[in-house]
Order: structure tokens, then C-alpha cells, then sequence
């Protein structure tokens, strides 16, 4: 799959329905809908190998299930919030909790992203409420710029935002949300956009003819990034923000 402007548009709008799905609670007609349109099997970007395909199977099922009558609605929105608003599972989604030391929010990371918001005419609404860093701006942002890709510039771009930031956390909360969820529709939909954002991150690397880096290459492209903020004060809470227990 060549990536055209129409295929980047296409993707982009996944990826915004990915955030959509991540950013609010679940109702029955958002169920509706996403049983009516095939979700995720409308998706662009879809299944090249057994763990995407699982990763599909597994949201098809958790949405089928979930617009069963009997599904207690309740039971989602506990499930909501134990991930996005009370951190009651361990399992942040805002990248500082899993990428600075003493696993705390608003750190470097929160930083590095609003610096790349602001350089794309990016801006999240309030900090306090939900950092810059958390999935569901990363996931927009991600929307946006393929939306705007015009170019291998673009492409590389886009490249480096997924392995310097949301690829090196994602997996790590995709994992955690399978071990620990009660309900199956949020871990499906975090395993699904983990999926997602790795292949999508595979054919920027076909693209661009260039291979992905290694874990540990990244690590060392970004060894110096350490000292553009050198003082950040832990916030261990913030009020509606999501600050899990480790």
C-alpha cells in the first residue's frame, strides 16, 4: 500500500477514532455505531500478520459482546475510570508514569511532546486535567500529522515521534491493561491500537526503505535530550488526571 494523501487520510481518521474510543465513556449508541460500521474491521490499515489478526479478532469480539443488552453499562464505566481517571489498575496513560525513573506524571516526557505540539500548532486544552503526554493527545496528534503528510520529511517525522515516544510506552500499557482488565473491551482496544500504531510504524520503515532501530538505538539517539529539562517538580497528582499506583 503506497502511501498517497488519500491513504494518509485514510489512516488518520483511524487513528481519531482509536483516540475517540480512548478518550470517553462508552454508550450504547457508540456501541451501536461501532457494531453497525464493522469496527475494526472498517479500519484502513488493516491485519498483515497472526497478532494483528488476533488483535482484531480480540476488539470484534469485545464490541459484539459488549452491545449484548444484558452488558452492564456500569461495569464499562468503572472500567473507565480505573484507567483514565483513577489509575486504579497501575497502568497510566500518560508516557512520564512509564518512562521517568520514579514513575511520576509530568515529567520530561510532557515537555518533549508539548515542545512538538507547539512546533505543529498543536495544543491540549488543559495540562492539568490531561498532560500533554497522555494517549489520547498522542493519538490526535498522531491523527493530525498524517493528515498533513506531503513528503518523506513528513514520513520520517512521524517516524521518529512513534519511536521516541508513543512505541516506547504503548506496548508496556497494552500489556498491563490484558493482565489486569475485568472487562474485555478496553484491553482489546488498547491491544488493537498498539497493533495498529506498530504496523503503521512498518510501512513507514517500507516507505522510506529504511529499517526501524533497535530499542537500544533509540535509547542512545536520545541520551542527550536529558538535560533540555533540567528540573521538573514530581507531581504525584493532578485533580480528573490519571495517576496510577506502582
Amino acid at each position: 500500500m503506497s502511501l498517497t494523501l488519500e491513504v494518509a487520510l485514510a489512516l488518520a481518521e483511524d487513528v481519531a477514532t482509536l483516540a475517540a474510543l480512548h478518550e470517553r465513556e462508552l454508550t450504547p449508541p457508540v456501541l451501536r455505531e461501532l457494531a453497525a460500521i464493522g469496527f475494526p474491521d472498517n479500519l484502513a490499515l488493516l491485519p498483515r500478520n497472526a497478532a494483528q489478526a488476533e488483535a482484531f479478532a480480540l476488539m470484534r469480539t469485545a464490541v459484539l459482546a459488549c452491545v449484548d443488552p444484558a452488558t452492564p453499562m456500569d461495569d464499562l464505566a468503572a472500567e473507565f475510570a480505573a484507567i483514565y481517571l483513577t489509575g486504579a489498575y497501575g497502568a497510566s496513560p500518560c508516557e512520564s508514569v512509564w518512562l521517568s525513573d520514579e514513575h511520576l506524571i509530568c515529567q520530561e516526557a510532557m515537555f518533549e511532546l508539548r515542545d512538538l505540539y507547539t512546533a505543529s500548532g498543536f495544543a491540549v486544552p488543559d495540562w492539568r486535567k490531561r498532560p500533554d503526554d497522555h494517549l489520547v493527545f498522542q493519538l490526535q496528534f498522531l491523527a493530525r500529522r498524517l493528515a498533513a503528510l506531503r513528503d518523506d520529511a513528513g514520513l520520517r517525522a512521524l517516524a521518529a515521534f512513534l519511536d521516541e515516544h508513543l512505541l516506547r510506552w504503548l506496548p508496556d500499557f497494552a500489556a498491563r491493561l490484558a493482565a489486569r482488565c475485568e472487562q474485555q473491551f478496553y484491553a482489546a482496544l488498547a491491544i488493537l491500537t498498539n497493533s495498529w500504531c506498530q504496523q503503521l510504524r512498518d510501512h513507514l520503515a517500507e516507505q522510506l526503505h529504511e529499517p526501524r532501530p533497535t530499542p537500544e538505538e533509540i535509547v542512545e539517539r536520545l541520551q542527550p535530550r536529558s538535560q533540555r529539562h533540567p528540573f521538573v517538580a514530581p507531581v504525584r497528582f493532578v485533580p480528573g488526571g490519571a495517576a496510577p499506583s506502582w
